[in-house]
């Protein structure tokens, strides 16, 4: 790997203003020094995507899906270099790194290279004659525009995996994009920008600005040559995105913080349902926004329930994620660890009880927490209110399915839930009442051509599938008499 990196301006490699090191969240070991870029720097590079965007966008959709598809033949071609990049800075156990983060970004970009047609297809309608114009058969077509500059920030859980569900249709629709890589993890994601240019791409399309300061990135945020703005990240961050755009009325996409609720039924299986909720210790540490993070349970299995999960935990090793058998690896950072300390001895001040986990894992370092179980828990403590970020479960009962679409309801999020149960009929009619984006029914599977977003405070837009070339477009209505 190298140790340090630059920015790309306008196609132009170019040296930050300053730097700071990407530390290894397993080993605290210094994996690079990423570019630390000046206001004047995420300045210029949106200026570089504004000055290229035209150009970009009278670009056939064929030749731009072609460029896009050659992208994802470069990425595959340098995967020897980037999984072990990916999984150094994430600290993602090496299943995930290989599985989940670096071959999604190849597979996202080739379904966006998807070649689609730009206009849809209205009926035509007879119109009466009005003081407006005469009457007669009007025809017309949607037809779908660029947005323009599309500032790109992503998550740090799976950062390139997310930065290229933003970047593929945002270009595929011809847009041009000003990347801002998460301050924690952005080595790779400045690598992935680096290797547009190695694509074919013209320079100017794609930039990527890497920044710590706040100032820096609301330099992007607000730059008046940038037209829209995607989001993944904290609820904090993404309201304050929102108020700044608001004032230039920008185009937001915004995938924000989750506290998912799984309801259990008595009549759930509960097999599927351990296999299913464990994910939220056992995939990436829990650093899942759509993790079932809160499991309300109904109490004829409440108790059964518990004592699997809490049998289950202590067989979870944590430790090094470059050990095969290791399930749990590191949480991103010692700030963050912390934080999630607090939130469980805040579980424990309310007067939950802790089935399983709440030490700090004995090893020398790394920033790991044990995969902790919270039962006796109320949906009004803190623990069931902020969104955890870790491998944190908190275990709910409720008597009847009111109460229990009651609990799930009564959170600031809606992004993901869930509901088990061996009545699809009832699963349906229950995933109709619950305000998230997304309801999974006996499985936590996704299917990618859905629709993905969330309600309240998880976020605002849709992506996804066919939904990705909407969300970075504008609807243009053309219209003619004939």
């Amino acid at each position: 790997m190298s140790d340090t990196y630059q920015l790309l301006i306008g196609g132009e490699s170019v040296v930050a203003a300053g730097g700071y090191d990407v530390v290894n969240p397993a080993t605290e070991e210094v994996v690079g020094t990423a570019p630390d870029a000046s206001v004047q720097q995420a300045q210029d590079a949106c200026r570089a995507a504004k000055d290229a965007q035209k150009a970009w966008a009278a670009t056939s959709m064929e030749e731009r899906c072609a460029l896009l598809a050659r992208y994802a033949e470069v990425w595959d071609a340098h995967k020897d270099e980037l999984v072990p990049l990916v999984q150094a800075e994430t600290g993602a156990t090496m299943r995930v790194a290989k599985t989940m983060q670096v071959p999604q970004v190849s597979a996202r970009f080739r379904r966006y290279a998807q070649v689609e047609s730009n206009l849809i297809g209205v009926p035509p309608a007879v119109m009466p004659t009005t003081a407006l114009a005469p009457g007669g058969i009007v025809g017309g077509v949607q037809h779908r525009a660029p947005v323009g500059v599309v500032a790109a920030l992503a998550a740090y859980n799976f950062p390139v995996t997310n930065m290229a569900g933003k970047v593929a249709p945002a270009l595929a629709m011809g847009n041009t994009v000003v990347i801002k890589p998460p301050t924690q993890d952005p080595l790779a994601t400045i690598r992935m920008a680096e290797l547009f240019s190695e694509a074919g791409f013209p320079p100017g399309v794609v930039n990527v600005v890497s920044a710590s300061t706040v100032e820096a990135a609301e330099a992007i945020t607000t730059s008046p040559d940038v037209d829209m703005i995607s989001f993944t990240g904290s609820t904090g961050v993404g309201c304050r995105i929102a108020e700044v755009a608001g004032k230039q009325m920008k185009r937001l996409l915004l995938e924000l913080g989750g506290k998912g609720a799984a309801i259990v039924f008595d009549d759930a299986d509960l097999k599927t349902v351990v296999s299913n909720v464990s994910s939220t210790w056992t995939f990436h540490s829990g650093q899942i926004c759509t993790s079932p993070t809160r499991i309300v349970v109904q109490r004829g299995v409440y108790d059964e329930l518990v004592g699997k999960l809490a049998g289950m935990a202590p067989h979870l090793k944590v430790g090094d994620p470059m050990e095969r058998d290791t399930v749990i690896g590191p949480v991103i950072t010692g700030t963050h660890r912390d934080r999630v300390e607090g939130l469980i001895e805040s579980a424990r001040a309310d007067g939950a009880t802790l089935a399983a986990g709440g030490e700090r894992p004995d090893l020398d370092r790394g920033f790991y927490v044990n995969p902790t179980l919270v039962v006796d828990a109320t949906n009004d403590m803190t623990i069931a209110r902020e969104e955890v970020f870790g491998p944190v479960i908190t275990v709910i009962p409720f008597d009847d399915e009111d109460e229990a679409i009651a609990i799930s309801n009564d959170s600031p999020y809606g992004l993901y839930d869930y509901v088990f149960t061996a009545d699809t009929g009832r699963a349906m009619a229950v995933a109709k009442q619950l305000e998230a984006g997304n309801v999974g029914i006996n499985t936590l599977q996704r299917n990618h051509e859905m629709a993905f977003g969330g309600f309240k405070y998880s976020g605002v837009g849709r992506d996804g599938g066919a939904w990705g070339l909407y969300a970075y477009s504008e609807l243009q209505s053309i219209m003619w008499a004939g």
